[in-house]
Parts: C-alpha cells; structure tokens; sequence
C-alpha cells in the first residue's frame, strides 16, 4: 500500500470514529443543589438548608431518579425509633414536558435522638417521558411522617435544577422543548433516515480503529475490488 493510500485510509477511519464518539455522548448536567425546606411540623414551623442530588438511570422506556439528601431537615422533640419515620417527596419535571414525579424511600435505618435533623434516607421513583427534548429535575415538596404525625417540608429558596438531561420518549414522540437535529439525542438508533446511515459509518469507523491494519487491509482491498 503506497503512504498516500495508508494516510488516507487512517484519515477517514479518524474521521468516522469521531463521528460516532459525538453521536454516542450523552447530553446531561448534574449540580448538587442547595434547597432551603420551610418545614411545618406538628410543633411549630422549623427551616433546614440541605444539597440535595438528583440522578438519573434510563430503565426501558423511562428513567429511575434518585434523589439523595446529604444533610437532615426537620427534628423531633422526642426519640424516633428505628422504622418509626417514612419519607417521600416529589421531584419536579421541566422543560419539554411539565410533570411532578412522586419518590418515595426506605424508613430511619436507625433510631433518631430528639432535636437532630432527620436524615432522610435516598428517594427514588421512575419518570416515563411523554415527550423528547430537554428536561429538568427539581426538588419538590418534602413529606414526612412519623408516629402517626405529618411535617410537610416546602422549598423557599426556588431552587434551580439538581439535573439536566436529553429525554426520548417512547416511540420518540417529540415535544416542544424537543430540538430536530440538535440537543435532543435518541436512545435507540433510528430505523430510517440520514441519522441512521451516519451512525453505520461511525460504527465502521470504529471498528477500522480497533483493527488497525487488517482494517485498512479491508478497506484498501475492497477498494481494489470495486475498480477491478
């Protein structure tokens, strides 16, 4: 194979295994968020300050969300034993489609001293988009209850996003906040259209990159092939 021929090989097999990189990137932006929770408790009104984390895990057709607290919010005057607190809360969707996602998790693993801000264990909940495009997660409305009592914790602080991500919704229904040939990124490939042939070109060229020279081998012999 002359240099020219072998630089041109590698300049495309470059080329096409750059292109899948880019159609493969996930489009998403986490930021631990600090939500400010005016809490009204059967003994007063009390406020707490915790970073709360949202994340998300694609699961079939939607999206399994976890929101992690990383301080406590609210007290109790009194002990709470273990199990005796069950907390729950809403995560707030925005941006192509406007829903509120319930999440609920496990009770206190241990016992709570009286006047100590209760930790409240991980959150979870799934999210089915109905629409493709940009959306955001929020904290929402906290909700616990223990010993027969309910304390319902609202953020004052309007906090901004814990997560930003690209949704597909099931049969890739589009939305308003979807964005054609842009942000929004599919979740599976397309079965038609110019996406599709574009995503077989970065998949051969990730595969001459893998192979190295019996790639460029390949491509040079079918080439020979073709004029033949």
């Amino acid at each position: 194979m002359s240099d020219r021929k072998r630089s041109t090989a590698l300049a495309l097999a470059s080329a096409l295994a750059g292109s899948a990189v880019l159609l493969a990137a996930p489009t998403a932006h986490a930021a631990v968020v600090d939500v400010a929770y005016d809490c009204k408790t059967p003994i007063g009104d009390k406020s707490a300050v915790s970073p709360i984390d949202i994340k998300a895990v694609k699961e079939g057709d939607g999206y399994k969300l976890t929101m992690s607290f990383q301080k406590g919010v609210s007290s109790s005057p009194i002990e709470l034993g273990k199990g005796a607190m069950s907390p729950g809360a809403v995560i707030v969707v925005g941006g192509a489609e406007k829903v509120s996602v319930p999440v609920s998790g496990p009770s206190n693993p241990e016992a709570v001293p009286p006047d100590t801000p209760i930790k409240i264990t991980d959150l979870s909940g799934t999210y089915t988009p109905k629409k493709s495009g940009k959306v955001t997660f929020t904290a929402g409305v906290l909700t616990i209850k223990a010993m027969g009592t309910t304390t319902t914790c609202t953020p004052g602080n309007n906090p901004g996003p814990s997560l930003e991500l690209d949704v597909t919704a099931a049969g890739g229904a589009g939305g308003a906040g979807a964005q054609p040939g842009g942000d929004a990124q599919p979740d599976t490939l397309p079965q038609t259209g110019p996406t599709d042939s574009a995503l077989a070109l970065g998949t051969l060229g990730g595969t001459v990159m893998l192979t190295g020279a019996a790639g460029v081998l390949w491509l040079t012999r079918r080439g020979r092939r073709a004029r033949s």
